[in-house]
């Protein structure tokens, strides 16, 4: 069986994600192949939308760890062709519809995605704080919520689809077996528009959604190299290995009152 399958109903493309035993987790061929449907999905003249979901129970648990240990490369192996749907060039819509676990990298799949249909028993996790050495400092400011909450995704808590409907993250919860119906509803939807009010309307939301600043942005790049690095590949190991991960943190351990700052990262 394919790792990414698709589905065509008229203008509208179904995308799912396939390695139901992994919860769907993003190795190498399937990052490939995503970037390949989304490309072709791009330029085609006659699909307009897109739906995005999972097979089985996750919609995706992010990166397949034990690729990463296997090829000692933290984050996975990207694919050698641009990924349109991930570096935003794709101009046409995509819904999620989240059927499962949606950890990390999966988590970043539905953040990329401009409307949401989760099943009530969907989870979510921002992961990076368990995996680098910055947690996913930039979501919670992208959702645009509230500080405490945002802090609550980049330290790695786990919250439920009711939890992230009422903070505004999530447009629909439904049952799980509703979901892709739900889903296409909002497809069919967005087909009853006029082409260029659809196109039109869909890149300037996208223009009007917060991201973090420049300076923002050096002083992250400056955190991710501040501390052990070794404790990269040691959270996946102790992941894959199903234990408690031995984390050193910092080669000196003063470096954790040295933090970069705003300052010290200015160009």
């Amino acid at each position: 069986m394919p790792v990414v399958e698709t589905e065509r109903h008229g203008p509208i493309l179904v995308v799912r994600m396939n390695r139901p035993d992994r919860l769907n987790a993003l190795n190498h061929e399937m990052r490939t192949l995503l970037a390949e449907t989304w490309t072709e999905f791009r330029h085609s003249d006659t699909l307009e939308v897109a739906i995005f979901t999972g097979s089985g129970r996750g919609f995706c648990a992010g990166e397949d760890m034990k690729e990463s240990l296997a090829n000692n490369q933290p984050g996975g192996r990207r694919p050698a062709i641009e990924d349109p749907f991930m570096s935003g060039a794709l101009e046409k819509p995509v819904i999620a519809a989240v059927n499962g676990f949606a950890m990390g990298g999966g988590f970043m799949l539905v953040e990329r995605t401009d409307l949401r249909v989760a099943a009530r028993t969907a989870i979510f996790e921002v992961s990076e704080a368990k995996r680098w050495l910055l947690g996913g400092y930039n979501h919670g400011h992208i959702a645009n919520v509230s500080y405490p909450v945002a802090m609550e995704m980049a330290l790695g808590f786990r919250f439920t689809a009711e939890r992230f409907h009422q903070i505004g993250f999530l447009n629909r919860v439904v049952e799980p077996e509703d979901v892709m119906a739900e889903a296409m509803g909002m497809a069919e939807h967005l087909m009853t528009l006029p082409p260029a009010s659809r196109v039109n309307t869909v890149h300037m939301m996208r223009q009007m959604r917060p991201e973090p600043s420049v300076a923002l942005q050096r002083l992250a790049a400056a955190l991710h190299d501040h501390g052990d690095k070794g404790d990269l590949m040691e959270s996946r190991a102790a992941f894959a290995e199903k234990r408690k991960p031995n984390f050193k943190g910092w080669h000196d351990p003063q470096d954790r009152y040295r933090l970069p700052t705003l300052e010290s990262t200015k160009e």
